[in-house]
């Protein structure tokens, strides 16, 4: 079964072998987190005409911290309602990829 992985400098942020892929983006469930301390909320909220309000994560690893590199719906529209409290990661940020 395909594997998917979300990892900053080669650290493991989110692992799952059930995710949802919207847009072309891997939203791994809550549970999927590995490292949650490493999760800092942010101040950032943006806006999807079709699944609502955006909020986002700073993450930290080790004295490094990646700015909004994450993003999730907590009260997603009904249409998005399959990917509420999942994570997304911005590919130019995070590293994530599909094993099979």
């Amino acid at each position: 079964m395909p594997k998917a992985i979300a990892k900053i400098d080669g650290v493991a942020l989110a692992e799952s072998d059930a995710w949802e892929t919207v847009e072309g983006n891997v939203y791994f469930p809550p549970s999927a987190l590995i490292h949650r301390p490493s999760f800092l909320k942010s101040d950032t909220k943006t806006y999807c005409p079709w699944k609502g309000e955006a909020e986002y994560y700073n993450v930290k690893i080790g004295d490094k911290e990646v700015k909004d590199a994450a993003w999730y719906y907590a009260d997603p529209y009904e249409k998005a309602q399959n990917i509420k409290d999942h994570v997304a990661f911005y590919k130019t940020k995070v590293d994530v990829t599909v094993q099979e």
